[in-house]
């Protein structure tokens, strides 16, 4: 089967080599490459293999394209939400300089408030310290008056118990008596 045609080839040096390659019913290894190349081809043509591989990229195409335009829809949905943040976010500013005012607002009246309960705060307390005041120099000049009188009383004791003794006792005594049956 397997018959060898020889190959001859002249060297530089003029020298002739030969070389024999396989061959099996007449044909050498290239051809049964490529007779089996032929006989694939054939097979994945007979088995409409380049129409399933169209197919398959026509379902991808197809894929692709549903996706491409689902993401168009998308794309118009968030940009009418953008654009509907968008006034709403203007809307907000205006409600929040509204806001900020009527704070403001609230901010000096309250203020205002704080300043006249101060004021009326400090009068009531210095009113309150007046009287505290008034009310200590009321009582020290009781108090004062109080060490007078005590002290008056001591001296008119002494004085009375130096002066007087039993007989000018007697005179008050009787006086005193005599004016007691005039009230009744």
């Amino acid at each position: 089967m397997a018959e060898g045609h020889p190959v001859t080839m002249v060297a530089e040096t003029g020298v002739a080599e030969v070389h024999h390659t396989d061959t099996a019913f007449g044909l050498a290894a290239p051809w049964y490459v490529a007779l089996s190349m032929v006989v694939v081809i054939a097979i994945i043509l007979w088995k409409k293999v380049p129409t399933m591989i169209a197919g398959m990229l026509d379902a991808k195409i197809a894929t692709i394209r549903h996706d491409l335009d689902e993401a168009a829809k998308l794309r118009a949905e968030a940009e009418a939400q953008l654009a509907d943040a968008k006034r709403r976010n203007a809307a907000s500013a205006g409600d929040a300089a509204a806001i900020v005012a009527h704070a403001e607002a609230e901010a000096k009246q309250m203020l205002a408030k704080a300043e006249a309960d101060a004021a009326e705060l400090v009068a009531r307390r210095g009113k309150m310290a007046e009287d505290k005041i008034s009310a200590a120099e009321r009582l020290a000049i009781a108090e004062v008056r109080a060490h007078a009188a005590d002290a008056a009383a001591k001296a008119a004791a002494s004085i009375i118990a130096e002066k007087h003794d039993a007989g000018a006792d007697k005179a008050v005594v009787d006086r005193t008596i005599a004016g007691l049956s005039r009230l009744n």
